[in-house]
């Protein structure tokens, strides 16, 4: 594939829902470019976009695949993104290379939650985009109805550029309503056709629609369009492509990805109003050394810079990180600067991704799309650019995973693969993270949903040869005391020689810190010496608690007396005394198990509200407040026990249809409701 400049270059991502036909309409792409033979299916796992083996058993794309094509002396990157929510960070990385997107519509289907997404993404975002109904030659494909709910749910911006050229099985291709030109597909290529007399006036009064668009993109224009004058063809294009871009105009177009019809006019569409590279404003970054703000365009003379959007590791291959070139050019054999990390890399190679298949270069330039392998230091996020000219652009900014798993090995002693598996795939993945709790000794994932984590142990296993199972966690309980006591303990031992001997007397009491010691000694009845012995000891219980064996907090011990022996007395006796006087004391002082409390914050459309605080209420959950959001949504604030919320990123989705969404953080330790207590002490003294 040659080299083009930044003016012959479309990154576009393709987004909507699952099972839209993203996939196929890219190996319609690839085919309509002559790249493939045949086109690929995602049932039968042979498609370009989806050559993970992940992908080809599930029938669904898990990871953005770069597809770029030559088309009418122009290079398109098109970014294939799942439409599943568990792989949201995905899209996310698509998007931060992407200049422009296509969401698909089921045309069956009509307006879905994952079209909703996409639509906030590029909203979020502003990135100029194009809305492809697919699936036109469906019995149920209804193009009107589906434009109609567009519109309901998206504004006025929603602009058809085409309309259907047939119905259902007899759909054969569409009609241009910009160059009032009607598209045959004919098995192979688009022939082009005059429009039906039938369908005249519903093109007509469409295009009409459009030239309003266009005049309103242009003072100049807008005077042509009332007092009548007829624009020329370069005016309705410059207009159009100009409120394309500027996101004033979303061109809904329509087609059939599985027989490729539709498929020409979008690729014809794309190159003419989605933006290249150069459409878009200059990127402002930080230098790292400076913190002043410096920018980069893509001008011939800038520096070179690029950022990593994401990361593939094979644990034959190595790590290939794909990058898109934001200014200046990169040439192989070439030393750069990664200045998130401070470290310098080598370009050893340049090659483009095409699926899994790779096509070496020599050179790229700005705006365009590239992998290089095996660079050291570099991960999702970072950039790369000129030794010389130090920049850092923003990060990735990742949707934060909120279903914790708790993931085992099913063989002993592969602790250590587990570690560096996840540690490796975290680098190709940074939507999950992953964590060793210490205190429940549990290797927990953080997950955006459980399909996200089952994906993740089953890469563990066919990448790094490492079977698991996936648990619950743990909760980490707490003891404390309510109420007070007053003990002895005393530790006495005679066997011959030397013996052993402490003895303490303690007031325990709740207190507001973890731990407080005090002493109240007169007389030297425990000699100073030792008192240092007596609080180690006391610190080393706090770790097992006596109900359920979980560690102590908020406890105050005071030692006011004792005695000791002038020769049996040791600092070991005077530990394991306070070790004594320590069971005792708790166990007479009221102990309670105490649970996490994590605050909740979840965002949700209005009509969910009481569905979602009901549900909030079973968990044991306390509603703090409610405040509306814009676009119809509402915040609701809450708090509950922890042990209720771990499997709630799944409950939400299904409550909701996956349009809610939460953040949760933990807040403090509560006493546990005695019913629930004494399930978690019988459980914990069981396993045991």
């Amino acid at each position: 594939m040659k080299g083009y400049q930044a003016d012959h270059i479309r990154n576009i991502a393709f987004l909507g829902h699952g099972g839209c036909g993203k996939t196929t309409l890219a190996e319609a792409v690839l085919y309509s470019a002559k790249l493939t033979n045949r086109m690929g299916r995602v049932e039968d796992g042979n498609t370009i976009s989806d050559f993970d083996k992940e992908e080809a058993s599930r029938s669904i794309s898990i990871s953005t695949s770069i597809i770029p094509i030559e088309w009418q002396n122009y290079k398109i990157n098109l970014l294939d993104t799942p439409g599943y929510f568990d792989f949201i960070g995905e899209v996310q990385s698509a998007l931060k290379a992407a200049g422009g997107t296509v969401i698909l519509v089921d045309a069956t289907s009509g307006v879905e939650v994952g079209t909703e997404k996409a639509w906030d993404f590029i909203a979020d975002s502003k990135k100029p985009t194009f809305i492809f109904i697919n699936k036109m030659d469906r019995e149920n494909a209804n193009f009107d109805k589906v434009l109609n709910d567009l519109r309901e749910k998206f504004g006025k911006k929603i602009a058809p550029f085409q309309i259907p050229l047939g119905e259902n099985e007899h759909f054969v291709g569409n009609i241009n309503v910009v160059k009032m030109i009607a598209r045959e597909y004919n098995g192979k290529d688009c022939v082009e056709k005059p429009i039906p007399e039938a369908l005249l006036p519903q093109a007509e009064s469409i295009r009409e629609l459009l030239l309003e668009s266009v005049a309103e993109s242009d003072e100049a224009l807008l005077e042509k369009y009332f007092s009548g004058e007829v624009f020329t063809e370069q005016e309705i294009h410059d207009g159009l492509r100009k409120g394309v871009i500027n996101g004033d105009i979303v061109p809904v177009l329509c087609g059939a990805s599985m027989k490729n019809i539709g498929t020409h006019t979008l690729l014809d569409m794309l190159i003419d109003y989605s933006p290249s590279p150069m459409d878009m404003p200059s990127k402002k970054g930080t230098n790292p050394y400076t913190d002043e703000i410096v920018e980069r365009t893509l001008e011939p003379n800038q520096p070179f810079s690029a950022q990593v959007f994401k990361t593939v590791v094979d644990p034959y291959v190595g790590k290939i990180s794909i990058l898109k070139v934001i200014s200046g050019k990169l040439t192989s054999d070439t030393e750069v600067l990664n200045s998130n990390k401070d470290e310098k890399e080598k370009i050893a190679s340049l090659f483009l991704l095409r699926g899994k298949n790779q096509i070496d270069i020599k050179e790229i330039s700005a705006g365009d799309i590239v992998a290089v392998a095996k660079l050291q230091h570099t991960n999702t996020g970072d950039t790369l650019c000129s030794v010389n000219h130090p920049i850092v652009f923003s990060n990735i900014d990742f949707v934060k995973p909120q279903l914790a798993l708790s993931v085992e090995p099913k063989a002993k002693g592969d602790e250590e693969k587990i570690s560096s598996g996840l540690q490796r795939l975290s680098e190709e993945d940074p939507s999950f993270l992953f964590e060793r709790n210490a205190e429940t000794k549990q290797t927990l994932i953080f997950g955006q949903g459980e399909l996200h984590v089952k994906i993740i142990t089953s890469k563990l296993k066919n990448k790094f040869g490492v079977d698991v199972e996936l648990k619950d966690p743990k909760v980490p309980y707490r003891e404390t005391i309510k109420g007070k006591s007053d003990v002895q303990g005393k530790h006495k031992k005679q066997s011959g020689g030397h013996g052993q001997y402490g003895d303490v007397k303690i007031r325990f009491e709740p207190a507001a810190n973890d731990f407080e010691f005090a002493e109240e000694i007169f007389g030297g009845s425990v000699p100073k010496s030792y008192i240092p012995a007596v609080e180690k000891g006391l610190k080393d219980c706090l770790e097992t608690g006596v109900l359920a064996g979980y560690p102590v907090v908020n406890l105050k011990a005071t030692l006011y007396d004792g005695s000791y022996h002038d020769v049996d007395s040791s600092e070991m006796a005077f530990k394991i005394a306070a070790s004594l006087a320590f069971k005792k004391g708790m166990e007479a002082a009221k102990p309670v198990l105490l649970e996490p409390i994590v605050k909740v914050s979840v965002i949700i459309p209005e009509e969910y509200m009481g569905d979602v605080m009901g549900d909030l209420n079973k968990r044991r959950g306390r509603i703090l407040g409610m405040e509306p959001q814009p676009k119809g949504m509402q915040l609701v604030v809450a708090e509950a026990p922890q042990s209720e919320m771990f499997k709630y990123a799944t409950d939400l989705r299904s409550m909701t249809q996956a349009r809610g969404s939460f953040t949760m953080e933990f807040t403090r330790y509560e006493e546990v409701p005695q019913i629930i207590s004494e399930k978690v002490v019988d459980a914990a003294r069981a396993a045991k």
